[in-house]
């Protein structure tokens, strides 16, 4: 687990802040109180909360007013959990190629790009070949039931 998931994690209410009761998620980073039914939330409810009464904001406006950090809100991009709007002047960069993305850590292309070297590698270390896509598609036709066949 990196540092930043760390973080993250322990940043996670667990217990109520008014009467200290155990808490237990409810969606979209809200917490709510077994006992009092006080809500809590983690930073990505504090950021979602931001971005449904303010819209989309740059992350560093978001950064101080929540109080969540660059860093944390850069792991929420890069999982997918966050996306940046579209028509943004704003980019990430896909670690692969360096093309923008809204969100993600790599692009359409450099994404099919490592699945098909992770296939091949994956297949390398089983001591076979890779299937070629075209024979599987051959072999795996889609079959109908005739309503005339009498075998039913």
């Amino acid at each position: 687990m990196r540092d930043i998931d760390k973080i993250i994690m322990e940043r996670r209410p667990i217990f109520c802040k008014s009467c200290s009761g155990k808490l237990y998620y409810q969606n979209g980073g809200v917490y709510v109180c077994e006992d009092c039914s006080q809500e809590e939330m983690d930073d990505f409810g504090k950021i979602k909360k931001y971005l449904d009464e303010y819209g989309p904001s740059p992350a560093m406006l978001i950064s101080e007013d929540t109080g969540v950090s660059m860093e944390v809100i850069d792991v929420f991009l890069k999982n997918g959990r966050l996306e940046i709007p579209e028509g943004s002047k704003f980019f990430i960069k896909c670690e692969k190629c360096g093309c923008a993305l809204r969100f993600g850590r790599f692009c359409y292309d450099c994404t099919k790009e490592l699945v098909g070297q992770l296939n091949v590698l994956m297949f390398e270390q089983m001591g076979e070949q890779p299937k070629n896509h075209k024979d599987n598609k051959e072999k795996g036709k889609m079959r109908y039931i005739d309503s005339k066949d009498k075998r039913l």
